[in-house]
């Protein structure tokens, strides 16, 4: 089994980290181009996505019951009923990918003065969100497709599909933040046209690859047929805790982003880089737990429960590694990044010194609990669990103790940091303990 259990995870997982670390280097590119132009181009910008974050919350909850089911269907060969959840989860996303099209296309800077007071920061951050906007359109899409094509065994395509869109977005960054090659100089707005066509030249080509070598189809009378009704209840049965735990998370750890923008550029532009650094150095955690999910729910549809169980093991173990790897490296090259964005205030530098030692702590709770909640638990439909450890977790301490520190205590900006970034070593415990209760352990098949 060990020799099974590794073939395939690195089948699984290799290509995924590729993935996720490419496309963790366009918010670096962007860090890194902007930043030399202004600091606050770049925190702008670092502001701007957490609207694109907000929105990938509910894809990632659509996504995610796509997996969820489609990696057991494909246990139990059911290639029909991965066609039909596909049509029902692209019917999903349209309408909600509108409204976010409509309010930063049409709204960008009311939709930026939720994040900062900073009146610079804001005109930086509308632009770019009126740009990026075009991008929803197509990105949900393409995410939706690429979740299908994962969980049949056409993970090397996305990650070509995906490499070279983040190579096509960085030296388009190159293009139209700067003016190379006759383009006009753009800066914020430059980095998102750059996301928009990138993003439009990668869906075109994963549908492609998907019609000519696929063995699922999209079927256009399933994006308005009603679907079985055994599906669309399970479907929403399962997905629905995912999508409460999103938002809840999510709203969360956007109050935390509100939270650090009200207390100062310096501030901002320190946990800009932090954030782009540990989603960077987090590709491989992600990457088990998108591959262990698919591992676990395909031995779950075949209802090989106990291979099921030790494939769940050895995925913890791993996460506590990579975990433990990840947040020494980011120690280690703490030095090397600072000196990366030298165009920082001196406030800012060393606000981004401690920030990203302090990182070393936050990157185990993070591996393990990506892991065990969104791969582990959600391989086999135990989703109401991660609902409500994270609203606890979140909104019983992260936010209101955070919002007490940085407002009414006004504590010093590193102290408020690590409260707010407490979140994932305070979950653990009750994590691994639930994990240990084994009700994961579930064909949805048969449901």
């Amino acid at each position: 089994m060990e020799n099974e259990f590794r073939s395939k995870l690195i089948r699984l997982v290799l290509p995924i980290t590729i993935q996720n670390f490419l496309v963790a280097l366009v918010p670096v590119a962007d860090a890194l181009m902007l930043v030399s132009l202004e600091q606050n181009a770049m925190s702008a910008v670092s502001l701007a996505t957490q609207v694109t974050f907000v929105l990938h919350l509910f894809t990632f909850s659509v996504t995610a019951g796509a997996s969820m089911f489609a990696a057991q269907f494909w246990g139990s060969g059911d290639k029909r009923s991965i066609e039909v959840l596909y049509g029902f989860c692209v019917r999903l996303m349209v309408p909600i990918t509108a409204v976010f099209f409509i309010a930063t296309f049409f709204f960008p800077s009311a939709v930026m003065r939720i994040y900062t007071n900073e009146p610079e920061i804001i005109e930086y951050g509308a632009l770019y969100l009126r740009y990026v906007s075009f991008s929803y359109l197509f990105n949900s899409i393409m995410l939706i497709v690429e979740t299908i094509m994962k969980n049949t065994e056409l993970v090397k395509p996305v990650t070509i599909i995906s490499s070279a869109m983040v190579l096509i977005n960085i030296a388009l960054n190159a293009v139209f933040i700067y003016g190379l090659l006759g383009a006009p100089k753009m800066g914020t707005a430059g980095a998102a046209l750059s996301t928009t066509i990138s993003t439009a030249l990668a869906l075109f080509a994963a549908i492609v690859v998907q019609v000519k070598y696929g063995k699922v189809r999209f079927h256009l009378k399933y994006l308005f047929k009603t679907p079985d009704k055994n599906i669309v209840k399970n479907y929403i049965k399962y997905t629905s805790p995912v999508l409460c735990n999103q938002l809840s998370w999510g709203i969360g750890f956007t109050m935390i982003s509100v939270i650090m923008g009200h207390l100062g550029s310096d501030a901002v532009a320190a946990n800009s880089v932090v954030a782009v650094t540990k989603d960077l150095i987090s590709c491989f955690c992600f990457a088990l737990a998108s591959g262990g999910a698919i591992l676990v729910g395909n031995e779950l549809g075949r209802g090989d429960l106990e291979k099921g169980r030790e494939y769940g093991s050895k995925l913890c173990h791993l996460a506590l590694w990579s975990g433990t790897a990840a947040g020494v490296l980011i120690a280690a090259a703490s030095p090397l990044i600072v000196s990366a964005v030298s165009t920082l205030t001196e406030t800012a530098a060393h606000y981004l010194q401690m920030m990203l030692l302090m990182c070393v702590y936050y990157m185990i709770g993070r591996s393990m609990n990506s892991v065990v909640i969104s791969g582990i638990f959600c391989a086999g439909g135990d989703t109401r669990f991660g609902f409500i450890c994270d609203s606890v977790t979140m909104w019983a301490f992260i936010v209101p103790v955070g919002a007490l520190a940085a407002f009414v205590l006004k504590l010093p900006v590193l102290w408020v940091f690590f409260i707010l970034n407490l979140d994932e070593m305070v979950k653990l415990p009750v994590v691994y303990r639930h994990y240990k209760k084994y009700l994961w352990l579930k064909n949805l098949t048969n449901v």
